[in-house]
Order: C-alpha cells, then structure tokens, then sequence
C-alpha cells in the first residue's frame, strides 16, 4: 500500500501558518537585535585588554558555544521562574514561553556574534586605532566612529549568515509549546491526519527562505570583494 499526498489541508491553514511565521521573524529579529547589541559589547570587553573584563567575556563566549541550544532553552524556560520565585519569594512570576525563548536565542547568539564582531574589528589595521587616539578620541569614541563602522563592512556577510543559522534554529522552540511556524504546521498537519505533507510544506518554505537569504549574502560578499 503506498502512501498518497493530499495537500488540500495547506490552503485552509494559510492564516494561522502566516501567524505562525509572524511569530517566527518577530523571535528572529527582536533576537537578532538584542544579540548583536550584546554580541558587540561582548567583543569589545574582549577586546579591552582589561584582563578581567576580557577573561569574562571569554568565559561567556564559551560557555555558550558549547552547550546545546536546545538545553538553553529549558534553562531559561524552567529554571528563570524558579530563580525569580527564590529571590522574590512570588511564585506567581510567570516568564511565558516567547520571552524565555527570546532571552535564550538572544543570550546564546551574542556569543557567536561575538566572535564574528571581534574578528571584523581585528580586521582593521591597528593604524587606524592609533591615528583616532592621535586626533584626541577615547577608546570609546574611536571603537564607535572609527573602528566599527570600517569593521562593519567586513563582518555584515558573516552576520547575516549567522542571522539565517538563527531563522532555521527558532523551530526549536516547538519544545516548549510556541506556535511558531514549524509549531503552526505541526498542529495543521496532526489536527487533519497530514504530518508528512506539512512537514514537507513547511521544510520548502525555510528552505526558499533561507535559500533566498544565502543568495543576498553571497551578492554582498561578491560586492564588498570589489
């Protein structure tokens, strides 16, 4: 007996497929944002040549590059309200499911920012830091209107590959219960008994999306190569 696709569920779960993906680039984005913001004070103390400030960051950067991002996920979805209840002594805190995700995603890519903003940063000749210093800037003011905007140009392919490794990693939040998009298609898909075809459905959508993104990176790349 052979298996035979039906794809007539897909057109009726357009709308809560498209909430679904709502979810999914508002957890990217706000994610993204909170990680590069973090991911770029992270490099700069690592940076600093402040032994202690830099030996902490590097503790950070580690420490979340080798934990599964899965297991950051529960950290912050189960452990978060059980510190808030300890300290506070309510146990009524409730973090909710989107913003423990968004905590995780953004805490744990900071530390791969991190290092993609620490390598554009060294890829600026070290002349360039002297000669703000020569002009009178702080280590401040020649990080923020010398040294990054030139590192930016550097790092921006690599920073938004990570930012597509990210997209493709939000699926995971289906393990604490949020309807994201992959989550969205789940629940289509066991609600009418068509698992497969809105797994299928919902792999060729990242993968446009995602293929979409590669190729955006790549023009930029070919582009900042000239």
């Amino acid at each position: 007996m052979t298996y035979e696709f039906d794809w007539s569920s897909i057109p009726g779960a357009v709308p809560f497929l498209i909430d679904g993906m709502v979810l999914t680039l508002k957890l990217l984005f706000l994610a993204m944002a909170i990680g590069i913001v973090w991911g770029t004070l992270l490099a700069l103390a690592r940076l600093s040549g402040v032994r202690l400030l830099s030996a902490a960051a590097g503790a950070y950067v580690n420490l979340f590059r080798s934990v599964p991002l899965i297991l950051v996920i529960f950290w912050f979805y189960f452990l978060v309200p059980f510190f808030l209840k300890a300290i506070t002594g309510d146990a009524g805190i409730a973090v909710g499911a989107f913003y423990s995700a968004l905590v995780a995603f953004a805490l744990f890519e900071a530390a791969y920012y991190c290092e993609i903003i620490r390598a554009g940063i060294q890829s600026v000749p070290r002349g360039q830091l002297a000669a703000a210093y020569a002009t009178g800037m702080n280590y401040g003011q020649a990080m923020r209107l010398v040294i990054l905007p030139q590192a930016f140009r550097n790092m921006l392919p690599l920073l938004l590959t990570q930012s597509i490794i990210l997209f493709q990693d939000t699926s995971l939040v289906y393990v604490i219960s949020l309807s994201d998009f992959l989550g969205a298609a789940s629940k289509v898909g066991t609600r009418d008994g068509r698992l497969a075809e809105m797994y299928l459905f919902a792999a060729a959508v990242y993968f446009v999306m995602s293929f979409a993104a590669s190729s955006l990176v790549r023009r930029l790349q070919t582009r900042f190569a000239t």
